[in-house]
């Protein structure tokens, strides 16, 4: 287990952060911070604008007002790309690569946390076996397993996990709960966007919630 250093800057931190989509706000402005070894669940209802503050912090959107800082410094493009890893719904696979080969494609794009092979992180997401396997020939749920496989590998401190347990069965919902744990405990950090369909997993937990207003809320789902 990482040390957690408790007087270090937010891991991933947004001042008045405000979008807007033709005019009309889809949030904002936000104030909130997520440190080492904590969990912030995004929740709201559809059209809340979830999946867009998402976007918005991986650098997918552009804010319209605020700024975000990352271990307390300006969330430039190569500070993002370095310390941000990003789960959306689609699977960002390339659907002609095996299930190996587009883990080590996108290893090569942006390197692989230590000590941590593609082959191992099949075997974690319950996709040994599946190695020579096509993504296109992957139902819904071994690509969002595939998808877990290439988060994992990630060496990103952040993760931003949009709906993370779509398309999973219990013992997938599980595996991402494990993960989720794993990553805290090594000094990592966590917003996980749910419409509350499931548990929040077992983790030092706080909860934005978004809506009219947008509120920020200790929710201690537990502790690793």
């Amino acid at each position: 287990m990482t040390p957690i250093d408790h007087s270090a800057p937010p891991l991933l931190q947004a001042r008045g952060l405000r979008f807007a989509r033709n005019d009309e706000p889809v949030f904002g402005p936000l104030d909130f911070a997520v440190d080492a070894g904590e969990a912030l669940l995004v929740q709201g209802d559809n059209g809340a604008g979830k999946t867009t503050l998402l976007r918005v912090l991986a650098g997918l959107l552009r804010a319209d007002e605020g700024q975000i800082d990352i271990d307390g410094r300006p969330a430039h493009p190569a500070r993002r790309a370095r310390a941000i890893a990003y789960l959306g719904h689609l699977p960002g696979l390339k659907a002609d690569l095996s299930a190996l080969e587009n883990l080590n494609f996108l290893c090569g794009l942006q390197g692989r946390r230590r000590a941590q092979l593609p082959e191992n992180a099949l075997g974690i997401v319950g996709l040994a076996g599946y190695e020579d396997a096509l993504a296109r020939q992957l139902s819904a749920g071994q690509k969002k397993r595939l998808s877990l496989a290439r988060l994992w590998l990630a060496p990103a401190p952040v993760w931003l996990l949009d709906e993370p347990y779509a398309n999973l069965d219990l013992d997938g919902i599980e595996l991402v709960n494990r993960m989720v744990q794993a990553h805290l405990r090594e000094g990592g950090a966590a917003l996980v966007t749910t419409h509350g369909a499931y548990a929040a997993p077992p983790v030092r937990t706080r909860m934005l919630v978004l809506g009219a207003p947008s509120r920020l809320a200790d929710a201690e789902a537990g502790h690793a």
